[in-house]
C-alpha cells in the first residue's frame, strides 16, 4: 500500500518523510527518509528500548556516534542499531546528506518529530527548551541520554 502522504516534516534544518507508517504495516515496520546538510548536529544522543532501527546510507555520508564509537555511513552502507545502545548523528563532511530510516517494530511515527519540530521552532531561533524535547522524546519511546 503506498504511503498516505509524501509530508515532509522540517526538524530544524533536517527533512523528514515517511514512507510507510507503522498503522500501514500492521505494527511491524515503519520506514523514512531523512535528510541532513552539511554542518549539521544533532545533540541530542538517545536509546531505544521498544525497537530497533537499521539506517540505510543514500546520499553523502552521515558520521553516527554509537556507544561512543563513530562510524561514516554512506551510500549503500548500512547500520543496525540494536534496543538500548546510545547513538547520534552528525553530517561533518562537505555534501548534504540523505539517509533511510527503519524502525522495527513500527512504533515511532510522524508525530514525535512534528512534536520536537513545534519545539524547535518557538525557540524562534534561540536555545530550544532542552527539557520539553526530553519530555517528547520519552513520550514517543526514546531515552535522552546523559550529558556528556
Amino acid at each position: 500500500m503506498p504511503a498516505r502522504s509524501s509530508e515532509e516534516i522540517r526538524v530544524g534544518q533536517m527533512a523528514v518523510r515517511y514512507l510507510v507508517e507503522g498503522e500501514e504495516s500492521g505494527g511491524s515496520v515503519a520506514a523514512f527518509e531523512f535528510g541532513v546538510p552539511v554542518g549539521t548536529k544533532v545533540p541530542a544522543a538517545h536509546s531505544h528500548d521498544g525497537y530497533e532501527e537499521t539506517i540505510y546510507g543514500l546520499e553523502g555520508v552521515l558520521t553516527w556516534t554509537v556507544e561512543g564509537v563513530p562510524t561514516d555511513i554512506g551510500p549503500g552502507e548500512v547500520l543496525c542499531i540494536r534496543r538500548g545502545v546510545v547513538h547520534r548523528f552528525d553530517n561533518t563532511h562537505d555534501v548534504d546528506a540523505k539517509a533511510l530510516a527503519v524502525v522495527t517494530p513500527g512504533i515511532l511515527g510522524p508525530d514525535y518529530f512534528r512534536d520536537v519540530a513545534a519545539i524547535l521552532d518557538g525557540a524562534a531561533g534561540g536555545p530550544p527548551d532542552f527539557a520539553a524535547v526530553g519530555e517528547v522524546m520519552r513520550r514517543h519511546g526514546l531515552t535522552p541520554a546523559p550529558a556528556q
